[in-house]
């Protein structure tokens, strides 16, 4: 059966987890048990301790016991013997079995010390006879460089002197057993943990190397070039999902390669239209200026429409190298802005003005309808804005197809924006057409002859414009009526700081 690697992660989650803490647990609750058996048979303890609890200070206690009492019952009856130093040396012995030692105090001076390495400090926290109640089966604790724990037995010598039997456990450290309990249980925790992770590994390596080699056979192959290939996908797990957009993604880069084939015919397109549009007008100015050399405008009139002409022309041309060079700017995201304050009522009336003399020389009615307050701004490139007016203008005057050409520019306010329309009463565009006619390329059925002329990118460049100027541009038309085009440009507000 194959796992999805969702699901074999899953089941390593309970492998990596759940196992190891099972074991652990066993390991620790066999070991433990096992350790506190074999303490309490060690030192003769009859009740229940716990390694773990933490009470370092109740299990000295404990320890310590079975002396204690025996040497109770040698002070009740024979208060003598410590004064035997053999037999104090016997008791202390027994006493460093279970990591405590003996000291016995007699009136103010140590007649035994069971440990060469007291400190004087401890001596001087002793307590004094009678300062703690020895009837109470139990130990003082006593905190200084080192911590002990304390039981003290006060008695009265033969000669009537004040003893005290102090029983005396380091309690700073760990007891032997414990520490080599936890480096038994650290030794079984690292063992459970290499050999789960040995299992998990062994298993999730297996279901993943042969689906991952071959998907790095297949990187190899785009790497040298080579998309002409299909990489099978066998399981429906997460690494076929994987595989499958890989899939994907060859297939996606074999059609960018195509489309960069076609995209390269395009422009070899567009330069071979926009060479035919430059040869057309020179074709037609050198026509002229022979005329004129020759002698045909004989007339002021006929020369006059002569010149004009050749710069009507001239114009052309220069727009059309001006597109070509501004259409390399697009491509590249290299468009210079210099953006300004307009005001929107006289910017768009130069704009008119501009455009007019040519309408005019064209036979084409221009109606400017400005309907803003005069005081309107917008933050635009003065410029780029021109050549987006004079663009849309310009396809229009070329789809004109009535003896009374009409172009009506109208300047609306719509909220926080202004919104310019350009109205024509050409040809009109089919509906199959609209939505693509900024798209650069893009070509309908009759937007290409040599009467027309155009390099076919200029409302690609007009939209690039607009919304790099935060804007946005649409188109509205009907065929046989005419086109409109709208575009709207967001005002410019004033911040007033209050």
């Amino acid at each position: 059966m194959k796992l999805k690697l969702r699901t074999r992660l899953a089941v390593a989650f309970v492998i990596i987890t759940v196992v190891p803490l099972a074991l652990i647990y066993a390991v620790v609750a066999g070991l433990s048990n096992y350790q506190m058996k074999s303490f309490r048979k060690a030192y003769n303890l009859t009740e229940q301790v716990n390694l773990f609890s933490g009470n370092s200070l109740q299990i000295f206690n404990r320890m310590t016991q079975v002396e204690q009492k025996e040497i109770e019952k040698i002070l009740d009856s024979s208060p003598e013997k410590f004064s035997d130093m053999e037999y104090m040396q016997k008791l202390n012995e027994k006493l460093s079995n279970k990591y405590a030692y003996m000291i016995v105090r007699k009136d103010d001076q140590i007649v035994f010390d069971g440990n060469s390495h007291v400190t004087q400090e401890l001596l001087d926290q002793l307590p004094k006879y009678e300062d703690v109640d020895s009837s109470i089966d139990g130990a003082i604790y006593l905190d200084g460089d080192t911590q002990h724990l304390v039981k003290q037995m006060d008695f009265l010598y033969p000669d009537e002197g004040k003893g005290s039997v102090f029983i005396v456990s380091n309690v700073d450290g760990l007891l032997p057993e414990i520490k080599a309990m936890m480096a038994e249980m650290l030794l079984a925790v690292i063992l459970i943990i290499v050999f789960t992770d040995a299992i998990l590994m062994m298993w999730v390596y297996s279901s993943v190397v042969h689906p991952l080699g071959r998907l790095q056979e297949a990187t190899k192959k785009i790497r040298d070039g080579n998309l002409d290939f299909a990489l099978e996908v066998e399981n429906d797990d997460e690494i076929g999902q994987l595989c499958q957009d890989f899939e994907e993604m060859r297939m996606r880069l074999k059609e960018n390669a195509e489309e960069k084939i076609q995209y390269d015919k395009e422009n070899k397109e567009l330069i071979s239209n926009i060479s035919h549009d430059l040869k057309t007008p020179i074709t037609a100015i050198k026509g002229y200026v022979e005329g004129i050399m020759d002698g045909v405008a004989s007339s002021p009139e006929k020369l006059d429409r002569y010149i004009r002409t050749i710069y009507n022309k001239a114009n052309d041309m220069d727009k059309l190298i001006d597109e070509l060079t501004f259409y390399s700017k697009i491509d590249t995201n290299k468009i210079p802005y210099t953006f300004s304050k307009i005001n929107v009522a006289s910017y768009f009336r130069d704009c008119v003005d501009e455009v007019g003399l040519e309408m005019e020389a064209r036979n084409i009615e221009l109606g400017y309808f400005n309907y803003v307050d005069d005081d309107v701004m917008v933050i635009a490139d003065a410029e780029q804005m021109r050549r987006v007016i004079n663009n849309i203008v310009s396809n229009s005057v070329k789809y004109i197809d009535k003896k009374s050409g009409i172009i009506n520019i109208r300047i609306k306010d719509v909220g926080d924006f202004i919104q310019i329309e350009i109205e024509d009463n050409g040809k009109g565009i089919a509906a199959k057409d609209l939505p693509n006619i900024f798209d650069r390329f893009y070509r309908t059925d009759s937007s290409r002859n040599s009467s027309q002329g155009g390099s076919g990118i200029g409302l690609s460049i007009v939209k690039k414009i607009i919304e790099d100027h935060g804007g946005r541009i649409w188109a509205t038309s009907k065929e046989g009526i005419g086109t409109e085009i709208h575009f709207v440009l967001r005002k410019y507000q004033e911040v007033i700081a209050e």
